[in-house]
């Protein structure tokens, strides 16, 4: 090549390609829509008589973005948390006595109960302004996002293979490097599916974040979510419809434009040592590997990244190995107090709850509810076994097959993202026309919305499997039932018990909307905990509220501490690979 012909090569490359163009043109489009969306988000709180949603069409596409940048901020905040919480709570032996717990709780509880305490919080914090409102909203859609991500990352982190472990200590890793190059990396999978299946868990929550009452104050926030609560209240079928159809479109661009490229980069973090024989493909991920003026902007960002990952900060992972495992007095007096302190803790709050309930309760309400948490535990136990039968060979099938992974995870996404209060009016309906029984009909509201926790957990592990192990087996001749209960099975149940523990603290969660369903003058009621606490909020009952919640916390965590969490240890000591 001569040096004119260099040079003009060199000029070609400089200019951006027509791939550039398309991708600048799309980040330009989110970047103002963004712009856009936060300029209605940091103006002065409408008035009282103010109108709250237009039901007109062409609001839609304003409304959807409004809900996206909420869900997306509050997804940010899930990530900061679950790197945080998560890591320490697997780090830290001390800190996992009470980290988990907590976490059980939290993802069991109604968080929409705590709602008007932060919105008197965050709009404090910018009064007179929607962006207290906004947080306050930001926030509760946090709730339906966090818990499920932070127990994957946990799972993930007490399950790294222990020949990979080896070899970070033979290669004396520090902490930091040890979790940004292997921990971190193996835990990618599973985050990502947990990631999409909290956005979709959170758009349940955007039609009741969506508006905000204060006292005798109700600001509604412009949303999908509103726009759906409002043409249900006018019964607009027609605007319903509009609002899901906009809620796929939304569902299907997000996940084409970072869901599906984030998998299919993901795809390299796979434990094997052979090639997969089916490789993920994202045509968005193709697009930004074609341009050229981008690719060349962001590689000096991974590299500061991969230069950040190689730090050496802290002691050697085999320093503080032999440290963890060496016996010591002073360690075994820490933990004596340590647990000393939280067994207190625990019993403070307890004798708290006992004082406050005490004055307006008797001894026979609270065995009352005691016998209401035993039916919806029966409710919940039940229907996590037929949402397991079912889900766990299906999702594992599809697992197994990214093309069928890749046209399934949309589907997937909007079902799980389904308001599931759009189906009480159907089952009020069936239930009054057939007289069926409350007390099982309505639990299939439960496990309409939990299911997906288990689908996603499991296409998860399913999509990580080795593929070596699978040629492995494949060589050996092992099928049918050999097949399932020796290979397949034990590589993904550590998915499986982070997605069923996550599903059985949402069945609590959604006991309380599903056990008390009212549609329009009709008011059908299931025997459990969760219609107790729904008729004693709908009543100001703050009392029975109170001992409601606090047996149902004691429930959750009894029952997750002698069943999930003795499989977790199981699944870490004989399922790792």
């Amino acid at each position: 090549m001569t040096r004119l012909e260099t040079i003009a090569s060199v000029g070609r490359r400089a200019l951006p390609n027509h791939w550039d163009v398309l991708a600048l043109g799309a980040i330009m489009a989110a970047f103002v829509g963004i712009v856009h969306a936060f300029h209605g988000m940091n103006v002065p709180l409408p008035a009282a008589n103010a109108p709250a949603v237009d039901l007109s069409y062409w609001s839609l596409p304003y409304y959807a973005l409004r809900t996206v940048l909420r869900m997306f901020a509050a997804l940010l905040c899930s990530f900061v948390f679950t790197f945080i919480y998560a890591t320490l709570a697997a780090k830290s032996r001390r800190l996992e006595m009470v980290l988990i717990p907590i976490l059980d709780v939290l993802q069991s509880v109604p968080i929409l109960g705590f709602l008007s305490f932060t919105v008197t919080f965050f709009l404090g914090l910018f009064p007179g302004n929607v962006l207290g409102a906004e947080c306050a909203a930001i926030f509760a859609v946090f709730t339906s996002q966090a818990w499920n991500m932070a127990f994957s990352f946990y799972q993930s982190l007490r399950t790294v293979p222990r020949d990979l472990d080896e070899v970070s200590r033979g290669f004396r890793l520090t902490g930091w490097q040890k979790f940004w190059q292997l921990e971190a990396p193996f835990a990618v999978p599973g985050l990502i599916w947990n990631t999409m299946m909290s956005m979709s868990g959170g758009w349940f929550f955007v039609v009741a974040s969506e508006a905000i009452t204060v006292g005798d104050t109700t600001i509604t926030l412009p949303g999908v979510g509103s726009y759906i609560a409002a043409a249900n209240d006018q019964g607009r079928w027609d605007a319903i419809i509009a609002a899901v159809v906009t809620m796929a479109v939304v569902i299907l661009c997000y996940d084409q434009l970072l869901f599906r490229p984030i998998i299919a980069w993901a795809g390299k973090f796979r434990v094997e040592t052979t090639q997969s024989q089916e490789i993920e493909r994202s045509w968005a991920l193709d697009v930004l590997r074609r341009t050229f003026w981008l690719r060349n902007a962001y590689l000096p960002l991974v590299r500061v990244l991969r230069s950040a990952a190689l730090w050496r900060i802290g002691a050697p992972a085999s320093f503080r190995k032999r440290r963890m495992n060496a016996p010591s007095a002073v360690g075994r007096i820490l933990d004596a107090i340590w647990i000393a302190a939280v067994v207190a803790a625990a019993l403070w709050a307890l004798w708290t709850v006992i004082q406050y309930i005490g004055t307006e309760l008797s001894w026979g309400d609270a065995l009352d509810v005691v016998g209401l948490t035993c039916v919806t535990l029966l409710r919940v136990i039940v229907l996590m076994a037929l949402a397991s039968a079912i889900w766990v060979p299906a999702s594992v099938w599809i697992g197994l097959r990214p093309r069928i992974a890749e046209r399934v995870q949309p589907l997937a996404q909007f079902l799980a993202a389904f308001p599931v209060n759009l189906l009480f009016g159907a089952a009020v309906s069936l239930v009054l026309a057939f007289d069926l029984n409350p007390d099982i009909w309505l639990s299939l509201l439960i496990v309409f919305g939990t299911q997906w926790y288990i689908v996603f957990n499991v296409i998860a592990g399913a999509t990580a499997f080795p593929n070596d192990l699978r040629e492995a087996a494949a060589n050996f001749h092992i099928r049918g039932w050999q097949w399932w209960r020796n290979v397949v099975l034990p590589g993904v149940f550590p998915y499986y018990f982070t997605g069923a523990i996550t599903a059985s603290g949402g069945s609590w969660n959604a006991s309380i909307v599903a056990e008390y369903v009212k549609w329009k003058d009709h008011t059908v009621v299931a025997h459990g905990v969760g219609s107790y606490i729904a008729q004693a909020t709908e009543k100001g009952d703050y009392p029975r509220i109170v001992l409601g919640v606090a047996i149902m916390s004691i429930f959750v965590t009894l029952f997750n501490r002698l069943f999930w969490r003795q499989l977790y240890a199981f699944a870490e000591r004989r399922l790792r690979l």
